[in-house]
């Protein structure tokens, strides 16, 4: 298993870290983000740093994918976020997984995971917990938790995030002007 894509977030993350060092609170949550910028340009992004509970979703045997601008970065796009948003499948076995991964990532609230989205907060990051109930469009996303990708990040755990097509579409069906953008992107660099 390869780790190129778990490094390419390591990057980013670093480049995140580096480019709102300066940055101080504006008031603006992740959940409050534009259409055309993003996670990036909220608070989200001050000190952001998934990798905690991603480690915390592997201990836990989590089998959520990675969606979202994170899973963007593992394929390669360049641009920074400030969320980590995850597809699970709504089971209740999986509800227990997440339960145990949140509660490792140090979330202090534990969402209710009998909605088709919720937003969630642990140390270092947060974002939208997602099940295929929730409207994606003409597209059903149930196949992107099969056919995820994974790669192996150094530090010893594994990460399982939506593949690239998968991802294009999910990008598309949700047409807005920031996922159109990074879905071009996408295309550009796989081509």
């Amino acid at each position: 298993m390869s780790q190129t894509a778990a490094l390419r977030l390591r990057q980013a993350i670093a480049r995140t870290r580096d480019a709102t060092r300066d940055r101080s609170p504006v008031g603006c949550r992740p959940e409050e983000a534009d259409d055309l910028l993003g996670t990036f340009a909220t608070d989200g992004a001050l000190g952001f740093d998934p990798f905690p509970f991603l480690r915390a979703l592997h201990d836990a045997g989590s089998r959520a994918v990675v969606i979202g601008q994170v899973a963007g970065i593992l394929h390669g796009s360049t641009e920074l976020t400030g969320d980590l948003d995850l597809l699970w499948d709504g089971t209740p076995d999986e509800a227990r997984a997440l339960r145990d991964a949140l509660a490792l990532g140090g979330c202090t609230e534990l969402p209710d995971l009998g909605r088709e989205q919720v937003g969630y907060r642990v140390t270092g990051a947060g974002g939208d917990l997602c099940t295929p109930a929730l409207p994606w469009g003409d597209m059903d996303v149930t196949p992107c938790l099969t056919g995820a990708e994974t790669t192996r990040d150094p530090a010893g755990f594994t990460i399982r995030y939506a593949a690239l097509d998968d991802l294009i579409r999910m990008r598309r069906a949700l047409g807005r002007p920031k996922d159109h953008r990074r879905a071009d992107e996408l295309v550009r660099l796989h081509t």
